[in-house]
């Protein structure tokens, strides 16, 4: 009889243990002293992590910023130039070499914050064409500045932040270079038309275009770039500048396993208006049938003739802006 109660005791025991073990599991233990506060928690997010490993999930977006825009150097587009000196333009492209990164946080009440992200990028625009009928290769380097914000919303009000805030709406990011030249004193885009399948979809308002906001998927989402494989895609940019010589746009879009992309866009009008002049951009292109699916950022920039077609190294001038979108299979 005692060697069945003793048995029952031991049951019980296991079973209180076990329960007691479950429960600690689930719960969010952030009582450690490596936990993050709030607000580390949201500038993290905000600019190298993400909620989850879903690819559809906006969040994902931040961290691939830099990445995402000509960060390996040079590579080809289908255009070949013939401009002095540089008589062929080859290849060309940033190669990033530091990334400083400076945040902001804004609060509004106690269900809102917005964590403004100022990526500092230093890197050299190296340039491959031949000069003179030789083979050659110019190195530019730069600094570079893009600004984004992220607003996040309440959810919850448990003890880990990770589960009390989500990414609600993030804009699209503005950059130009700072040096050597400092991009927007020479071109400044005002507005981005899209279109797909011939209808216009979504518009992005310059020349600061942090004014541009998406909500993301998990509030419902609104007014994002949203394409299929296959799609026909036509982008038409509006921008004001001040040179002469014919400015250089550029649609550049995520790596895949085929590699970078970037489409030279056309110059399709152009009037003048003072000293500077009033052109519109356009390029057609069809989004390839094995582009990853998921959310991603794409970039255009707008540089001077001389940027690419002289090798002065004192001679580099971007204006750029970077908006997401999401590919379905």
């Amino acid at each position: 009889m005692k060697s069945l109660k003793r048995i029952f005791s031991l049951t019980i025991f296991f079973i209180i243990l076990i329960i007691s073990v479950y429960l600690t599991g689930c719960s969010d233990n952030v009582t450690e002293p490596a936990a993050q506060s709030e607000d580390e928690y949201l500038t993290s997010t905000a600019i190298n992590s993400a909620f989850s490993t879903n690819s559809d999930d906006d969040d994902n977006l931040f961290t691939n910023e830099v990445m995402d825009f000509d960060s390996q150097g040079p590579v080809a587009d289908n255009d070949v130039g013939f401009e002095t000196p540089i008589d062929s333009l080859l290849k060309w492209g940033r190669r990033v070499s530091g990334t400083n990164i400076n945040t902001n946080i804004t609060t509004f009440g106690d269900s809102i914050k917005i964590v403004g992200v100022i990526r500092t990028i230093t890197g050299n625009f190296v340039i491959i064409g031949y000069i003179n009928g030789t083979l050659d290769s110019t190195v530019k380097p730069y600094q570079q500045e893009q600004k984004r914000k992220v607003t996040f919303k309440r959810v919850d009000r448990r003890p880990n932040p990770r589960f009390n805030w989500r990414v609600y709406q993030y804009t699209a990011i503005d950059g130009e270079t700072k040096s050597p030249q400092i991009g927007k004193d020479n071109i400044v885009m005002s507005k981005i038309e899209f279109y797909k399948n011939n209808n216009l979809i979504l518009t992005l308002n310059g020349p600061n275009f942090t004014v541009n906001m998406f909500t993301s998927r998990f509030f419902g989402g609104n007014g994002l770039f949203e394409v299929n494989r296959g799609d026909d895609i036509r982008i038409k940019v509006f921008a004001t500048s001040n040179k002469s010589d014919t400015d250089i746009v550029s649609y550049h879009w995520a790596r895949n396993s085929f590699g970078f992309h970037r489409e030279r866009f056309t110059m399709t009008s152009q009037t003048p208006n003072g000293s500077n002049f009033e052109r519109t951009y356009e390029k057609t292109f069809r989004m390839y049938s094995q582009h990853n699916h998921g959310m991603h950022n794409a970039f255009i920039s707008a540089n001077t003739q001389v940027s690419l077609f002289d090798n002065s190294p004192t001679l580099f001038s971007s204006t750029y802006m970077g908006f997401p979108y999401r590919i379905r299979p």
